[in-house]
């Protein structure tokens, strides 16, 4: 029960987050729309680094996730913005499988960092928790961004779209 309550919260963070994606286009998604360097792109390709990077934690894999400590995985050139939502479908698939086939207080050891050289384990459930937050954070990034773009608000289009999709 607990595991389902939490992966409904990341899946509905997560949903929030592909709402504020839907009817972009590439050019769209390179965009900067505010003083701030983060573009539409440049969140979606952080947050698919970010569920491949702690899928890679929770399956446990050798050494440090492609792009953990990379400046770069904010910031997206706009190759083609319909790969990059597959992509960032595809990590979340992964992730949600990796957390289902484990146990929510097994521990596993997160890479080093150089804040932190040689971090504690971390249970799945506060991997997961860790998610949620990251994902929510940039959710409301990402719909500020989009806002200023061309005036969609998220919390409109939720209310436009069917509960059981993005």
């Amino acid at each position: 029960m607990e595991l389902d309550d939490l992966l409904h919260e990341l899946n509905d963070q997560r949903r929030t987050f592909r709402v504020t994606m839907r009817g972009l286009t590439t050019a769209d998604a390179v965009k900067r729309t505010t003083v701030s360097e983060l573009t539409l792109g440049g969140l979606l390709k952080h947050l698919t680094w970010c569920e491949r990077g702690w899928t890679h934690v929770l399956t446990e894999q050798p050494g440090r996730p492609r792009g953990w400590l990379d400046g770069r995985q904010y910031v997206w050139t706009g190759d083609d913005f319909e790969l990059l939502l597959e992509s960032y479908d595809e990590a979340v698939r992964a992730t949600d499988e990796a957390v289902r086939t484990t146990s929510l207080d097994k521990l596993v050891p997160p890479p080093s960092a150089p804040w932190d050289p040689h971090p504690e384990p971390l249970s799945v459930r506060r991997i997961v928790l860790h998610l949620i937050r990251e994902t929510a954070q940039h959710a409301g990034h990402a719909d500020v961004l989009r806002e200023t773009l061309d005036g969609q608000s998220t919390t409109s289009a939720l209310y436009e779209w069917p509960r059981d999709g993005a």
